[in-house]
C-alpha cells in the first residue's frame, strides 16, 4: 500500500518537473540594448525597434519617438513580440 503511494507523488513530481521545463524552453529572452548598432549585431536578421518599457509599446525606425525618452532600449522585433510589447500607431506614415 505505501509502495503505491509513493509512485503517485513520483508521477507527480515528474509531471510539474516536465511542465516547469517546457515553459523555460519556449520563453525567449528580452536583450535591451543601449545602442542601434548593437542590437543589429544581436539579431542580424531581424528589425531593431525602440522599445518604451514604460509604455508597453515599440517604435519602429520611421515613427518619431524611435529612439526616444529614458524609459526605452533597443531591442529585435522578434523579442519584442514574443516579450508581449505590441506596436505603437503614433507617427506611422
Amino acid at each position: 500500500m505505501r509502495s503505491g503511494f509513493g509512485n503517485v507523488q513520483v508521477g507527480i513530481v515528474l509531471a510539474v518537473a516536465m511542465m516547469l521545463g517546457a515553459g523555460e524552453a519556449s520563453a525567449t529572452p528580452l536583450t535591451p540594448f543601449r545602442y542601434e548598432g548593437q542590437a543589429q549585431r544581436h539579431c542580424p536578421h531581424d528589425q531593431v525597434v525602440w522599445l518604451d518599457f514604460r509604455k508597453g509599446v515599440y517604435y519602429g525606425r520611421g515613427q518619431r519617438r524611435y529612439g526616444q525618452g529614458f524609459d526605452g532600449s533597443f531591442v529585435c522585433l522578434s523579442e519584442a513580440r514574443d516579450s508581449l510589447y505590441r506596436r505603437s500607431l503614433l507617427g506611422l506614415r
